[in-house]
């Protein structure tokens, strides 16, 4: 069935907005549809029995890449090859259709591939933040590391990470604004939104140097584009108060089945990527997130130890505010994680865009952007008492220990055998019964 609005004469378009438009289809079209083959590929690579909501968010995420991913020119450069790329097949484009007197059932559909990247786009991270776990509460080593020693990006992630509900209400905003986007009433809502909430996040980006400002200038841009279609209409009727006519462009249909077709890829769609995506999100921060691993650590022995007692060799050192070998105090998290502080030199590791690992190895939200401590993976021989740690850090990734351990009571950790360098060690550790101002003073009376 034909819509009334298409029995209209069509309006004819200046030559000046063919083109434009012509360069914009094709440099949308690259930028939203994934044409590269390593993304299909990776459709492959994806344990389909069991999908994980990380696998769904890498889908989501999808820009083109065109230069190599550690080639320092990568980001706004692919988008100028894209833009040139644009031009040249507006140019040609041009002269193969000069006759064409418009383009508003092409441009109705550019609108639809747009709105529905920028959907998935924002509701990807939108999620993440309403379930709180893209930014999670603080671990003890983090309390504990002194406030030059991390980096803007890990100071704004913790700042955020404080304050769950206020996290939680940032990706309300941003999945309401996304879920918006999947019709065309709300869509310039739904972008209205998006433009000032991420662009509020690509200034962030940029002024605590965090990783994701090309991709948060991107959804930007799609916005602003999806925005464009309304600006005029809306000027008009809100700030020069003139009668305003309505969008009359509606999708033609050749057959009745086209229309059906469209109403199941569009439910599938969401389905996939808002229903089938919020469950597993959901159920990952039921399951204690994904950004700390899960292998619990050392029974009862989750605090920070002030280390009492340093040897090395069978020679005790006294406490030093310079030494470089003598450890400072030692954290025990909750999970598998042991963090030493001393003046041991850290490579900082910048990671600093947003990655799901599904292993615990590779989860380094904890140590990423701080230096000064030094984060062990470890296991655990129970029946030895015997602690094996391996170093989390990619740039230290060859330091292994072997501790043993014992607990002469609940407040002390004696540990010895041998460090990275293959030194013997002997160290007493004494819990330190910490009072925390943020956990402690917010909520009941502080008591030192």
């Amino acid at each position: 069935m034909t819509h009334p609005a298409n029995l209209l004469p069509p309006q004819t378009w200046k030559a000046s907005w063919k083109i434009l438009f012509r360069f914009f289809f094709i440099y949308f079209v690259i930028q939203c549809i994934p044409l590269d083959p390593k993304y299909f590929s990776t459709l492959f690579h994806i344990h389909w029995g069991e999908l994980g909501f990380g696998d769904i968010f890498y889908l989501a995420r999808y820009t083109p890449k065109i230069l190599p991913s550690d080639s320092p020119f990568g980001g706004f450069a692919d988008w100028g090859i894209i833009a040139f790329i644009a031009l040249t097949g507006a140019l040609v484009w041009t002269y193969l259709d000069q006759q064409r007197q418009e383009y508003n059932q092409l441009y109705y559909w550019l609108r639809v591939i747009v709105r529905y990247r920028l959907a998935i786009g924002v509701i990807a991270y939108g999620l993440l933040k309403l379930f709180p776990q893209q930014l999670p509460y603080p671990s003890i080593s983090q309390l504990n590391t002194q406030y030059g020693d991390l980096s803007a990006w890990k100071i704004f992630a913790m700042s955020t990470g404080v304050v769950p509900s206020m996290e939680t209400f940032l990706g309300l905003v941003e999945t309401i604004a996304g879920l918006l986007l999947f019709s065309r009433r709300t869509a310039t809502i739904g972008a209205g939104v998006i433009i000032t909430f991420t662009g509020n996040v690509f200034m962030s980006n940029l002024a605590y140097e965090g990783g994701e400002y090309v991709y948060s200038f991107y959804l930007v841009i799609l916005a602003l584009f999806l925005l464009a279609y309304d600006t005029v209409r809306i000027v008009t009727l809100l700030t020069l108060e003139q009668p305003t006519a309505p969008d009359t462009v509606w999708p033609y249909f050749a057959k009745p089945w086209h229309r059906s077709a469209k109403i199941v890829l569009k439910t599938l769609f969401i389905f996939f990527f808002v229903g089938l995506y919020g469950y597993k999100t959901y159920a990952s921060y039921k399951h204690n997130g994904y950004q700390y691993p899960e292998t619990p650590g050392l029974a009862d022995a989750a605090g920070i130890y002030n280390v009492t007692e340093f040897r090395i060799n069978n020679q005790e050192l006294p406490y030093s505010l310079t030494d470089t070998v003598r450890w400072k105090d030692v954290v025990f998290e909750q999970w598998a994680t042991l963090s030493i502080r001393s003046n041991r030199y850290v490579h900082p590791d910048l990671a600093n865009t947003e990655e799901i690992y599904s292993k615990d190895p590779e989860r380094n939200y904890e140590l990423a952007g701080a230096v000064s401590r030094h984060y062990y993976s470890y296991g655990i021989d129970a029946s030895r008492q015997v602690l094996f740690l391996q170093n989390k850090n990619r740039y230290h990734q060859q330091e292994k220990l072997v501790l043993h351990y014992t607990r002469p009571d609940s407040s002390r950790i004696i540990l010895s055998g041998i460090n990275e360098k293959q030194d013997s060690v002997y160290v007493v550790l004494d819990r330190i019964n910490k009072k925390y101002p943020l956990i402690e003073g917010r909520r009941k009376p502080l008591k030192l």
